[in-house]
């Protein structure tokens, strides 16, 4: 072959990875969420059957593993992108329907340091864990903060988005916000009781910076569901959102009191009893949530199959963070039937990761996946 010949397919085949790069979704990391969450439900192996405890720790050992490895290979193309395509990657950020997605990077370091904290005894040791956890909670807190701030301001300059804009998407900054608390526990043993007293009042900021945003923009949602035509099937997956900030929010409260005990002495009796009825309220609620995602999910599923699209992991992460949010209400209360319902909803989400785990990879093998 020529040189002339070789040097044109060189330039024909040069735009496509650029194209990759610059169309690099945002919500990619949603992806790490979802495959970490189900390697944290695995291994604290709900409905605490013996038998199945080994093998709960080796697909929750395995699901946290390859977590970590798609973080590595997202890594590239998403920092490339920030480098390169400054651009594509600002306007992103004030898009109402792509610029919450930006909170799935930090939400994922979160996550991968929860679930590191949660399997790590089984693979490494505690000073790696502290190290690992401490680095990505710091940088994932930080980041949180930062592009939930940049977001909301985006949503609040000039007029603003169109009321119909507004989709389950904006529950992620509030989500990454409650998992805040969740790795900065897992320090205070390891901290001087002034900075471990700081941790934690930093954990209880965090939820409820998360917590009243997830309010907030649940009632917006609300608004936009009742008096607007439902949005459309690509963004179906995005109304089990609202699960995320529920099953978190459910979990951080819990491990909040169970964690404050040394800092609140005779009160920390009340404080553990007020936190567990705070977490079951909003756990109810978290009930009615699923119901209402599952009956608009099967109204969709009625008028064809759902579009692939990088919103279809919204099905996981936030399915898993109920899922070990019920495992923990269950054993704060001691119901075994809640525990039971935790390795229900776990058999659930397994269905959702491998089904969108498949369309994934077909996606990636044909090229849809970079499409947008």
């Amino acid at each position: 072959m020529s040189a002339a010949r070789l040097q044109a397919r060189s330039e024909a085949a040069e735009p496509a990875p650029i194209g990759i790069v610059r169309g690099f979704n945002p919500g990619w990391y949603g992806a790490v969420m979802g495959t970490a969450i189900v390697g944290v439900g695995a291994y604290l192996n709900p409905g605490s059957d013996r038998e199945l405890l080994t093998a709960a720790h080796d697909v929750g050992l395995a699901f946290v593993i390859l977590a970590w490895a798609e973080a590595a290979a997202l890594l590239v193309p998403y920092l490339m992108r920030l480098v390169r395509h400054r651009d594509a990657a600002l306007a992103d950020l004030s898009n109402p329907v792509l610029g919450p997605l930006y909170g799935t990077f930090p939400g994922a370091l979160l996550v991968l340091a929860t679930a590191t904290a949660t399997v790590g005894p089984s693979l490494i040791s505690t000073h790696a864990i502290v190290v690992t956890v401490a680095v990505l909670a710091s940088f994932g807190a930080a980041i949180t903060l930062a592009l939930g701030v940049a977001f909301t301001y985006f949503l609040f300059i000039d007029d603003g988005p169109r009321p119909d804009a507004a989709n389950g998407g904006w529950f992620i900054p509030p989500v990454a916000n409650i998992v805040i608390p969740l790795p900065l526990l897992v320090l205070l043993g390891h901290v001087d009781a002034p900075s471990a007293r700081l941790l934690l009042l930093l954990g209880y900021a965090s939820l409820g910076i998360g917590l009243v945003l997830f309010i907030l923009v649940a009632v917006v949602l609300f608004s936009r569901l009742v008096f607007h035509p439902l949005p459309h099937a690509q963004l179906a997956p995005s109304l089990w959102i609202g699960l995320g900030p529920i099953g978190v929010g459910t979990l951080a409260i819990l491990r909040l009191s169970d964690a404050s005990k040394p800092f609140f002495g005779a009160e920390a009796a009340a404080i553990k009893s007020l936190s567990t009825v705070t977490a079951t309220v909003l756990w109810g609620f978290g009930l009615w949530w699923l119901a209402t995602a599952a009956a608009l999910l099967v109204r969709y599923l009625r008028q064809g199959p759902l579009p692939y699209g990088i919103g279809l992991w919204a099905f996981t992460f936030p399915l898993g963070a109920y899922t070990v949010g019920t495992f923990q209400l269950g054993k704060s209360w001691g119901s075994d039937p809640v525990m039971w319902g935790a390795a229900g909803l776990l058999v659930l989400l397994a269905v959702f990761w491998f089904t969108v785990a498949g369309r994934t990879a077909k996606a990636l093998v044909t090229g849809q996946a970079w499409e947008r």
